[in-house]
């Protein structure tokens, strides 16, 4: 009996569990949820086991559905400018290197004619890959009215920007030079720029006569005059207060659509100096037939047999 009291105090003695004072017994809560841990991870609604385990035939196809969706690639937006649907297009021209201009730009993708009263109006001809300035107006089959930003790049380097809206110039314009030095800015409205001196034949102001554009106290921008039953009488550039490019002046009478007389040329820049007797180019009789043409054709001294259209033979 002694033997066996002795044998039980000494197991107790050797044990490695030993009470602190401090101790505390545990929550019946903690407890439940020690036991019952895995029960409660299945159970949870974070759970995707759970989600998988609950959902229907149909849930897990709208599932699946949803996840190749998010998966495909976004449509690309349609190019709209001032709520009309636009294509893109581009241009080059001159030698490859610093020599070369590029123009990339936007047109209407469903034709509009533009306002005939504007002072200048500008299109695309994808035949021919080359921007041009009006004369008269556009074929629908053929010109792609200018509408959208507008980029020209010469040797890699931006030197314009701005905006075309239906044909015309609109908001601001920016040249810049090769160091990307600001040469000038235009703000335009439709064609018409912001600073211009423009004036009518009536006093309502509906029958236009002249626009004579200003920059900085400078003649600056596109030019146009009128006569007195509407016709267009001359068009051409400013810059820098002085006249550049091709000036046109038109026979305004009989015909719907402005016919050209004659075109001159001025110089390139206007930060050139000025050329003081332009160069004909071109010269056109009252039948629209070219009578005249820089180094190809004269035939001003030839008696009009021709009709109208026509051209004359050498």
């Amino acid at each position: 009996m002694y033997c066996l009291l002795a044998t039980l105090l000494l197991a107790g003695a050797c044990s490695k569990k030993t009470v602190s004072f401090n101790s505390r017994p545990e929550a019946p809560e903690a407890l439940a949820a020690a036991t019952d841990s895995l029960t409660q991870l299945a159970d949870t609604a974070a759970s995707p086991m759970a989600k998988r385990v609950a959902m229907t035939k149909e849930q897990e196809q709208a599932a699946r559905a949803k996840e190749r969706a998010a998966q495909r690639k976004p449509k690309k937006k349609k190019n709209i400018f001032l709520g009309q649907p636009i294509k893109k297009g581009y241009t080059k021209s001159g030698p490859k290197g610093k020599r070369q201009e590029i123009e990339i730009f936007y047109y209407l993708k469903n034709f509009q004619q533009p306002d005939p009263l504007a002072p200048a109006v500008y299109y695309y001809n994808p035949r021919k890959r080359k921007v041009f300035k009006a004369s008269d107006e556009l074929n629908p089959a053929t010109d792609k009215v200018m509408h959208g930003p507008y980029k020209k790049l010469k040797g890699g380097k931006v030197i314009e920007t701005g905006y075309f809206a239906y044909g015309t110039r609109h908001l601001r314009w920016e040249k810049f030079a090769a160091d990307n030095t600001l040469l000038g800015k235009m703000h335009y409205e439709m064609g018409f720029p912001r600073d211009a001196n423009i004036t009518y034949y009536d006093a309502d102001r509906k029958q236009l006569k002249e626009v004579i554009p200003y920059l900085n106290g400078e003649m600056e921008g596109d030019y146009v005059r009128y006569l007195a039953n509407g016709k267009r009488e001359w068009d051409g550039q400013f810059e820098n207060g002085r006249r550049i490019g091709e000036w046109v002046n038109y026979w305004g009478f009989r015909n719907l659509k402005d016919r050209r007389h004659y075109v001159y040329a001025y110089g390139e820049s206007g930060y050139d100096p000025e050329v003081q007797e332009p160069v004909l180019l071109k010269e056109y009789n009252r039948n629209g037939v070219l009578i005249y043409e820089k180094d190809k054709l004269d035939n001003r001294d030839q008696v009009e047999k021709t009709r109208p259209g026509a051209r004359y033979r050498k």
